[in-house]
């Protein structure tokens, strides 16, 4: 089951890469990497298209997700520490128990994702939306 599901994470990536769009800043080397993986540390996702896809226990640290779309994506368990989520759609997105310590969520869509256990030491989440968002100290409606 487990090499099935990175199979289609695999999948996904790859048509991705087929698509090829201007609008996407990513380095398609890291994307491949992250895909056959599930761990790139420093790597440039920038842009990434990874909605719905199962990234958890992934290793992203310090990685480069700015722009990127995340929605619906099981990130549980993640370690995203010092990450750039910089404008990132997380909406929906299952963040818990994901490390965050010292990422940055500047701008970032949080509505309706379920950071529950994550550790957020440190991280910066200026200008983030919550709406009905699962965080470590309840349910965090600010722009509902």
């Amino acid at each position: 089951m487990r090499n099935l599901s990175s199979l289609a994470v695999l999948f996904v990536l790859t048509g991705l890469l087929c698509t090829g769009s201007a609008a996407f800043a990513f380095d398609k080397n890291h994307l491949m990497k992250f895909g056959a993986k599930k761990s790139c540390r420093e790597c440039d996702l920038s842009g990434a298209n990874l909605s719905g896809a199962n990234l958890s226990n992934a290793d992203l640290e310090n990685a480069n997700l700015k722009n990127a779309d995340l929605r619906k994506a099981n990130l549980q368990k993640a370690n995203l520490q010092e990450a750039n989520l910089v404008q990132t759609d997380l909406r929906n997105a299952d963040l818990r128990y994901a490390d965050l310590r010292n990422a940055q969520l500047f701008r970032t869509n949080l509505r309706g994702a379920n950071l529950t256990g994550a550790n957020i030491e440190g991280t910066k989440m200026i200008g983030a939306k919550f709406c009905k968002t699962k965080m470590p100290w309840g349910i965090d409606n600010d722009d509902c």
